[in-house]
């Protein structure tokens, strides 16, 4: 039994992944058990990696990578190369001495670089041998093996190419690789299988004279005969019915109302309608005119069998045809009936048997053409494993670090599922994907446990506006500022530049940090809204009041001059403004107010009394006001992974793949002051090391606060006046008793 390879292994992430350390890792990196793989499928559009390379790696073309075809396209490239240590070096040019000696690319890049004018120990570049490629689908034989109406230069196997594309092209269609439409093997063989098959049954014809009673006139005369038989026993067969009983001609000819109701809508002369009736009158006489008096969609067909059937047949003056007559018709031209009812099945049509003759004299040509192609396939072959082998060369280190294990990520150095880098909020976030759906990546994301913004992107270019969506991972600083339509600027991978909007928000913490202060923001701003809603509610009471009393006003003067005689001479009562406050009112204000100012006095008593233990009651109640929010920020944040972000855009992902705090640092980072950058006063003046005003108060507050608790601790006592010490006030109610 071989002896497995021994990988290494670096832990990230939370799971172990493999480190590629030389070029045996990827020749043997089917050995490595699946189930240590980071990712075990990754869809091919979407990802910052050449999409040509990664779909020359997707070998069913199902628009995905798993697992299986990334092992064999680095066992593929391993068996190309002398030394798999190149894959390590990277670079997209390829030199003959780096493949194996025996192997088939070696002379292919050897005749490349002599087309190319260069000496065989050069290199080759990707674009040379893409290049060689679109010079290669514009060359007379490309490989392709299709040949073109141009591919031919006689005149004969052009116009036999150009009828297999009229005849066979539509059912299935081939382009040559210069994108006109051409003929393979399978369509030439199939159209010159038709044409043979076509030519044997006219050459059957022809070698039976008997069956040509009128020569080279038998097959009009035939194919008029079929064209209208099926009507003209029709008709006959109601005549020997109307010959057995004369009270069955009116129901065998068409009633009055079937006319009716042709009558009732545009009548051509061929329509469906019309062509069902019977072809003339039936009678009992049982006698078909040719002519004349018959149905109007079947004139010209009845025209045509008198003249190319009946008349050569039975005589220049027949106008019409009795049964036994048409008998005799069928009869004399029995065998070319067969005959045409035995012509092979073809898109050919009426070809005449000179273009038969001709189509297949010139098959020869026609074949010698696709075979001459088809000798250049195996160039062509080789010449698209060059193209793959320096692709992979180029990126397939890159997609294993993307792939096997999440190097690029880890290490920031840019993972080929990060679309760019969104900013906004005074942050720059690097985690961030492209998503085709924000609803159904929605779903799955959310189990990251990480805050995403969804943001519609756009941007003018010159085919237009373009758009897409990201979602972006805010993995530190608060989220207090985000909301749906905040709008920022998103950097894609190549430095352009999107309008970003947020249209969708899944919210997360993002530190233990913001956790500790996020009751303290609920609680002021519930403070602000019930505030905010006292006042709105006192505003619109005053103006109502102010509104009634203006009512009354307005009342009282426009009744005064209709006062009563009784009422004259006595003064107008004046209106008592509503909303006014009395003296017991406020009495109980005050009593209110001071029970307030009691209670809060006994409490702040009673916490300087803790004395030394100040500091722990102080940590208790921050405690106990942030520490849930705490627990439940960090259990999230251990919960915060990579996974189902990637999972919902396609990948599958065989870790939990973690980001932690540190990590989430780095990935979103935030607005920072640059290293000797100096703070102005809005003036203009150097502000200097010198804080705000409200820096000043917050530390004179810090400061009282320590000087009464150092004078309730006593520490103040040796420094102080008797008088103003606290341990002598202490002291002095106990010697007084």
């Amino acid at each position: 039994m071989p002896t497995r390879h021994a990988f290494s292994f670096v832990r990230a992430g939370g799971v172990d992944q493999v480190v590629f350390r030389s070029g045996q890792d990827i020749a043997r990196l089917g050995e490595l058990d699946p189930k240590l793989w980071v990712a075990l499928a990754c869809p091919v559009q979407g990802l910052e990696l050449d999409a040509r390379t990664l779909s020359l790696i997707d070998a069913d073309g199902d628009g995905r990578i798993r697992q299986p075809e990334l092992v064999a396209a680095c066992e593929w490239a391993c068996a190309q190369f002398a030394d798999p240590d190149v894959l390590l070096r990277g670079g997209d040019r390829l030199a003959a001495h780096e493949l194996r000696a025996d192997s088939e690319l070696t002379v292919e890049t050897r005749r490349v670089l002599r087309t190319l004018g260069r000496p065989e120990d050069g290199e080759l570049t990707l674009a040379d041998v893409t290049a060689r490629r679109e010079r290669l689908a514009g060359l007379r034989f490309n490989g392709d093996s299709v040949v073109t109406v141009q591919t031919a230069h006689d005149a004969p196997a052009q116009q036999a190419i150009s009828r297999i594309l009229a005849s066979h092209g539509a059912a299935r269609a081939v382009k040559d690789r210069s994108g006109e439409p051409g003929v393979d093997r399978a369509m030439a063989e199939a159209f010159f299988a038709d044409v043979q098959s076509l030519h044997a049954w006219h050459a059957r014809l022809a070698a039976d004279e008997a069956a040509l009673p009128l020569g080279e006139r038998t097959l009009d005369a035939a194919r008029a005969v079929e064209a209208v038989r099926a009507k003209v026993d029709d008709f006959f067969a109601r005549c020997r019915v109307a010959a057995f009983d004369a009270h069955a001609v009116p129901a065998l000819n068409p009633a009055p109302d079937t006319y009716a109701a042709l009558a009732g809508d545009a009548l051509a002369a061929d329509s469906p309608a019309l062509a069902a009736l019977p072809l003339a009158a039936v009678t009992p006489a049982g006698v078909l005119p040719l002519g004349g008096p018959v149905n109007p969609a079947w004139a010209a067909a009845l025209d045509r069998l008198r003249r190319d059937a009946a008349q050569p047949l039975l005589g220049e003056a027949t106008q019409a045809l009795d049964e036994p007559g048409w008998q005799q018709v069928l009869d004399r031209l029995a065998a070319p009936r067969r005959w045409l009812g035995e012509r092979p099945a073809t898109p050919l049509g009426d070809a005449a048997p000179a273009e038969l003759q001709a189509w297949l004299e010139a098959r020869p040509a026609v074949m010698a053409l696709i075979a001459e192609d088809e000798g250049e396939e195996a160039h062509n072959t080789r010449l698209a494993d060059l193209e793959k082998l320096i692709r992979l060369k180029r990126d397939l280190l890159a997609l294993l670090h993307n792939f096997v294990s999440f190097k690029c990520f880890y290490l920031r150095e840019g993972a080929i599922f990060q679309a760019g880098t969104l900013v906004m909020d005074g942050r720059s976030c690097e985690l961030t994907v492209r998503v085709a759906d924000a609803k159904k990546h929605a779903i799955v994301a959310g189990l990251a446990k990480t805050c995403l913004a969804y943001c519609d992107c756009t941007r003018a270019g010159s085919s237009g506006t373009e758009k897409m969506t990201v979602a972006a991972a805010f993995t530190a600083g608060d989220t207090d500022f985000l909301f749906v339509g905040r709008n920022g600027i998103f950097y894609d991978r190549q430095g352009r530049d999107w309008d970003a909007t947020i249209t969708h928000l899944i919210e997360n913490p993002t530190s233990v940090m913001q956790a500790f202060f996020a009751p303290y923001k609920k609680f002021v701003r519930a403070l602000e809204e019930q505030v905010a809603r006292r006042a709105a509610a006192s505003e619109a009471s005053a103006q109502g009041a102010l509104g009634g009393v203006a009512t009354s006003l307005a009342a009282t003067g426009s009744t005064a001059g209709a006062t009563p005689p009784a009422s004259a001479g006595k003064p107008a009562a004046t209106p008592r403004l509503p909303g006014r406050i009395d003296v017991g009112t406020v009495a109980a204000l005050g009593v209110a107010m001071g029970s307030i100012s009691a209670v809060l006095v006994a409490i702040f008593t009673k916490f300087i009394d803790l004395g030394p233990w100040i500091p722990i009651a102080l940590g208790g109640v921050v405690a106990a006001i942030s520490g849930p929010s705490m627990l439940i920020a960090w259990l999230k944040l251990r919960q915060r992974s990579l996974g189902p972000l990637l999972d919902a855009s396609g990948w599958a992902i065989n870790g939990r793949m973690k980001v932690n705090v540190r990590l989430g640092g780095s990935l979103s980072q935030t607005a920072q002051v640059p290293a000797g950058a100096r703070r102005l006063s809005p003036r203009g003046a150097d502000a200097g090391p010198r804080g705000g005003f409200a820096g000043a108060m917050a530390a004179a507050v810090a400061l009282a606060a320590l000087a009464v608790l150092a004078w309730r601790m006593d520490w103040l006592d040796p420094h102080l006046p008797p008088a103003v010490q606290h341990g002598a006030q202490a002291a002095a109610p106990a010697s007084a008793g």
